[in-house]
């Protein structure tokens, strides 16, 4: 009894090489001798599918449709040539029509009468002999069902009922019901063999050869695919001329339902195998069609052109009746015409862009469009995102997606899906696009003049217009290393305090009792040198719970002034990461250029783990860790008499340079997705090449 199922077991796994399937395949290969006749069989199939799905008595396994389906099915079938097309098809399908009738009426072998409609297909190709013999079925099948539905209410189908003993028929169907439904069964294994087989035939060509593994494995097995099917047309055909003048034993019999079970369950594993083949077919396709699509993106975005309309439609998939943008101030749809011949700057982000981020570029964009006629305001953004099509679009992310579309005033895609993976091939590969939001920028003609401007936005603003490479150097040659550089765009205060001629101290860092400590002390030397100091807390980079109850705790015990948003204190330090990062764009160093070698000191004071400072007045600046100057606060009496002669400032510098030892430990920590890390990096205090380490960091306080 156990060896049942394993034999069972055997003859579906090796489905298409049993030595049965294969002599009768024999007999089935000497019937075919294709003359290179060819007709589109689409159209016919639609027509098929039309007549089973009206048919077919309502059971389960197998739906009906809707009438809208059922519509769609006409306008695909109805087309021009398909009546010609018929014309000549229709004396094939009629002459296997009668084939089947008779044979089947007479309870001839089953493979004796396959074969016998292989012959009459002789000349076909493989996809038209499935499709003519499944259209000769449906003839028959459709005729049967059709007077079984008119026969309540039309003469003529009442009569012809009559003569076919339809009545006594449908008076026994709840009998029958398990015969309809494996009949029901099997038409859906046929349809979907059938199915699979045609498209197999219209895989494109220039996509995919007949040599590949997955076509050469589909093309070995589609005779006995067609086999089967036709076997199984056969078997529903006399279940059907079995129904007329039935008797009582064909009632109870479950043979015949058992027979069509097992026949589904073959067709079924065929068409599954068969599907797997195509799954892979088209996975290739699909490969070969972004590689094409990716080359002609990068010759287009290569060449010139009169205006950014070719490009703009490359990079954002639209079809002729859609609107594919979102404009951000009314949330209405628009046409990407509204960015002809403009400044576009491509905002490129996944969904995970910072809150931060959002915030600032809001604030630069608002501040903008507030003057519109100024030349530095005459671009457009328009943001791209880039979405992992490997993994599912979750609900989850949908409403991540609208809720980031929500908070932009400026133009957004209006779906992720108009990105196509070519582009978004292209932003990681070309524009280096690695998580990390990126802004492309693309003159009016198209050509992109930068491929990531959003360090110049952070540190200049709309000032960097037209944000490219000249603009960028020519706005460094205007620079020094000063206050206003430094922070002057964080917080509007500064630059009040800047006209009062006030000295003003920035400082960071997380340890509150040094704050303390140094607040204290900052305050008195000034009282004692007779000066007026403004002092702003500006945290620390990537600030986190600490430096926000930092903040409360400085501004409730008035120790100073903050930056009262942790994302101005998030934007004081990216601007520095960011001037790092266009100085190295520009081929900078500690070595060759004094801005290069305050950023890098005032990076390596914020990968420290104590405090720092930094005090300007006038055009002199002086900075130290956090230890170094609370002892020059301690030790100010060594050093006051100079301040009255040269300045607060100056003095401080100089005592600083007197006390400042060969003895340091540096820590530059840079962002591993601000771009690309040089190999070597030399400290700011000594000029010799620092150490690199790789930190993985997770701070959650």
């Amino acid at each position: 009894m156990e060896i049942v199922p394993h034999r069972m077991q055997l003859r579906e796994r090796h489905m298409f090489s049993t030595s049965d399937d294969n002599a009768m395949m024999k007999q089935v290969q000497a019937t075919h001798a294709p003359d290179g006749r060819e007709f589109a069989v689409k159209p016919l199939l639609y027509i098929i599918e039309d007549i089973f799905r009206r048919a077919t008595p309502s059971v389960p396994g197998f739906d009906m449709g809707t009438q809208a389906q059922l519509d769609v099915l006409d306008d695909k079938a109805f087309q021009a040539d398909f009546f010609d097309m018929l014309d000549l098809l229709s004396m094939t399908i009629n002459k296997i029509s009668c084939e089947i009738s008779c044979k089947c009426s007479v309870g001839g072998d089953a493979h004796a009468t396959t074969l016998g409609i292989f012959n009459i297909l002789t000349s076909y190709a493989w996809d038209a002999k499935v499709v003519l013999a499944l259209a000769a079925f449906a003839l028959n099948y459709g005729e049967f069902w059709v007077v079984a539905q008119l026969y309540p209410t039309n003469s003529l189908a009442k009569s012809v009922a009559l003569l076919k003993q339809l009545p006594e028929i449908l008076e026994r169907v709840d009998s029958l019901k398990p015969k309809f439904e494996a009949l029901s069964n099997l038409i859906k294994a046929m349809l979907d063999v059938t199915k699979c087989i045609v498209e197999f035939k219209e895989l494109p060509s220039q996509y995919i050869s007949p040599d590949t593994p997955a076509m050469l494995t589909a093309t070995a097995h589609i005779p006995t695919a067609v086999y089967w099917t036709i076997r199984s047309i056969v078997a529903c055909a006399s279940q059907i001329m079995g129904l007329v003048g039935m008797g009582f034993e064909f009632i109870t019999s479950t043979t015949e339902a058992w027979e069509l079970s097992s026949l589904a369950h073959k067709v079924g594993s065929i068409h599954t195998h068969l599907k797997k083949q195509l799954n892979l077919c088209y996975q290739l396709i699909d490969e070969k069609r972004h590689i094409e699509a990716y080359q002609t993106l990068v010759r287009l975005m290569e060449s010139p052109h009169m205006d950014n309309m070719k490009v703009l439609r490359a990079l954002i998939y639209t079809k002729d009746d859609q609107l594919p943008l979102l404009e951000g101030a009314t949330k209405r749809r628009a046409n990407i015409e509204v960015l002809r011949r403009k400044n576009v700057l491509l905002l490129i982000s996944d969904l995970d862009v910072s809150t931060e981020e959002i915030f600032m570029l809001e604030q630069m964009y608002q501040e903008s469009r507030q003057h519109p006629s100024r030349t530095e305001s005459q671009y457009e953004v328009v943001w791209i995102p880039v979405v992992d099509r490997s993994t599912p679009f979750t609900q989850q992310k949908q409403e991540k997606f609208e809720t980031l579309q929500n908070q932009m005033p400026w133009y957004s895609v209006y779906n992720h899906t108009m990105i196509d993976p070519a582009v978004i091939k292209y932003i990681k590969e070309v524009w280096q696009f690695n998580k990390k939001p990126i802004l492309v920028v693309l003159d009016p003609q198209g050509k992109v003049v930068n491929n990531n401007a959003l360090h110049m936005l952070w540190i200049w603003g709309s000032l960097a217009f037209p944000f490219t490479s000249a603009r960028e150097e020519a706005l460094w040659k205007e620079e020094s290393w000063r206050l206003e550089l430094l922070a002057d765009s964080v917080d509007a205060a500064i630059a009040v305090w800047i006209a009062e001629e006030k000295c003003i101290c920035l400082y960071g860092g997380e340890d509150i009792e040094w704050i303390r400590k140094f607040t204290a002390m900052a305050h008195s030397v000034a009282q004692a040198a007779n000066i007026q100091l403004e002092m702003l807390y500006v945290g620390k980079s990537n600030p986190k719970e600490k430096v926000r109850r930092n903040i409360s705790t400085i501004t409730v015990e008035k120790l100073s002034n903050t930056l009262q948003d942790l994302a101005l204190v998030w934007f004081f330090w990216v601007r520095l990461e960011s001037m790092w990062h266009s100085k190295m764009q520009h081929g900078k160093s500690v070595a060759n250029d004094p801005i290069m070698q305050e950023i890098v000191t005032m990076l390596s004071f914020d990968g420290s783990e104590q405090g720092w400072a930094v005090f300007s007045e006038g055009n002199v600046m002086a900075k130290a860790k956090g230890e170094t100057i609370v002892q020059s606060f301690i030790d100010y009496e060594s050093w006051k008499s100079y301040v009255r002669e040269r300045g607060f400032v100056p003095a401080l510098n100089d005592h600083l340079r007197e006390v400042h030892t060969p003895h340091h430990c540096n820590r530059l920590v840079l962002p591993g997705t601000m771009g690309t890390i040089p190999e070597k990096v030399v400290c700011a205090e000594c000029s010799r090449p620092m150490e690199k380490f790789i930190m993985y960091r997770c701070c959650n306080d």
